[in-house]
């Protein structure tokens, strides 16, 4: 029917470093405000540090927690859909089994009936994938704000100039040393600032399910 929770698939796309960072830039100072203090010159080479943003939040035990928590949200909503879809692909083999037996106007009406369904169940899970979506988007940026928080305060104290984030496309990034990439001991130091134990089990992602009314609905007979 759909790939469940689809949000895991879809909530970190757009959602690096730079989309946490923007959110997490100091409003613009007014014309009254006094002048900033020039920055402080970087002598010698400056230290870089790589981090997959991405995979940093989402391995948090806080983010894997939340997700856990929407899966349990949305399971009565996907179990219904499920219910439904089932529903279609019996009318639809009922309709295709019984052949020449059934007369053209109620082979048709079946086809109505068949139709709307597939229709309301489409809109459904149209909706739902939106929901989906719209929470697992704002559960990452809730816990990656957090996670850049402390890769800045990891990346000041160990004296590193410049982070580039390795999970965005177009990052530059071709080849980092383990010592430069930081992503695990940023996870490390977020779990243990959060307090927030692993969970007990992560579930697997699921396979695709076909989508709704994906089957070809039976044609009147000849």
């Amino acid at each position: 029917m759909m790939r469940s929770l689809s949000l895991v698939c879809v909530l970190a796309s757009g959602m690096g470093v730079a989309a946490v960072a923007q959110a997490a830039a100091p409003a613009t100072p007014a014309l009254s405000d006094p002048a900033p203090s020039a920055p402080v010159a970087i002598t010698g080479a400056t230290k870089i540090a790589v981090i997959q943003f991405q995979g940093a939040v989402t391995a948090t035990n806080e983010f894997q927690r939340d997700v856990a928590d929407l899966r349990k949200k949305y399971e009565p909503q996907e179990s219904k859909l499920q219910t439904q879809n089932q529903e279609i692909e019996t009318l639809k083999k009922q309709l295709q089994d019984a052949g020449p037996n059934v007369s053209d106007l109620d082979r048709q009406n079946r086809m109505r009936i068949i139709d709307d369904k597939t229709k309301s169940l489409q809109r459904s899970a149209q909706d739902l994938q939106a929901s989906e979506q719209q929470d697992g988007q704002e559960t990452f940026q809730k816990v990656g704000q957090k996670v850049f928080d402390v890769m800045v305060t990891y990346a000041q104290g160990q004296g590193f100039g410049l982070v580039l984030d390795a999970s965005q496309q177009n990052s530059g990034v071709l080849w980092p040393s383990p010592q430069s990439d930081i992503t695990k001991v940023v996870v490390d130091a977020y779990n243990t600032k959060s307090g927030i134990p692993a969970p007990v089990s992560v579930p697997s992602a699921p396979a695709p399910r076909a989508t709704p009314g994906a089957t070809k609905t039976p044609q009147p007979h000849q």
